[in-house]
């Protein structure tokens, strides 16, 4: 699973196909190529369309399809370009979803539950079963997208939820469907409990975990880098919260 931040790397040739080509035959003909890939349309509620545009989307609110939504552009220009790619696949949910392209492709994204879609039969899940690993290509530590996945399935009790809809494209017919998971904006944990300041608690955590060993870092092109190995930072992760709120 790859993050990147392409104005970290510094001047490339090729731009953002270079990066996709280049992960590929890092990863050769077995391997497979994952990124988050929240829709560009999505929001948790009417509240979060512009004021003037409210009454309009309201009226029409779009529809999500896996096979053509628009990456969300804020996760920057590889998630939509790996959703592009030849043989991409998409898992089906409109927040939580990822786009995979490679030998397992297919069996990371086929199942993807409308509740709890950060949890333990979420493609996040599966990165994990399969003992992926997550690249953070110039990308910040507070955008690791699996540390959603170690709050979705730690053992707290009180999480943050929310529950939203969507029309979703389904064969043809749209569907207006209710999707239940951890809130992902406001945060699922009261971690401004924590005291934390103005560190992002996800940096924190990965932080934690790469002194902790469940990664490395290094330079590639001009921008610092980490590779973590999924498994062991969940396993951190999820002990890091239930030692905190559990």
């Amino acid at each position: 699973m790859v993050h990147t931040r392409m104005s970290a790397l510094g001047w490339l040739v090729g731009g953002s196909e270079t990066v996709v080509r280049a992960l590929l035959q890092a990863l050769g003909p077995d391997g497979t190529l994952m990124a988050y890939a929240s829709w560009a349309e999505h929001v948790y509620g009417p509240s979060d369309w512009p004021a003037a545009h409210r009454g309009a989307y309201l009226a029409e609110p779009p529809v999500f399809d896996p096979v053509s939504g628009e990456v969300d552009p804020a996760y920057g220009r590889i998630p939509e370009r790996v959703r592009t790619w030849p043989g991409a696949l998409r898992s089906a949910h409109p927040e939580a979803g990822v786009v995979a392209v490679g030998a397992r492709a297919a069996w990371l994204v086929e199942r993807h539950p409308a509740d709890n879609g950060y949890g333990p039969d979420s493609p996040f899940a599966r990165l994990v079963e399969a003992g992926g690993q997550v690249l953070m290509l110039g990308a910040p530590l507070d955008t690791v997208t699996l540390l959603h996945h170690a709050e979705a399935i730690a053992r707290v009790a009180q999480k943050r939820r929310v529950t939203y809809r969507v029309q979703v494209a389904v064969q043809g017919r749209v569907e207006d469907r209710t999707f239940t998971d951890i809130d992902t904006c406001a945060g699922a944990y009261p971690y401004e409990a924590l005291g934390l300041g103005d560190d992002d608690p996800f940096a924190v955590v990965a932080r934690d975990a790469l002194a902790a060993g469940a990664g490395v870092r290094d330079r590639v092109g001009e921008a610092d880098s980490h590779l973590f190995d999924a498994p062991a930072l969940v396993a951190f992760a999820t002990a890091w919260l239930e030692k905190r709120f559990g």
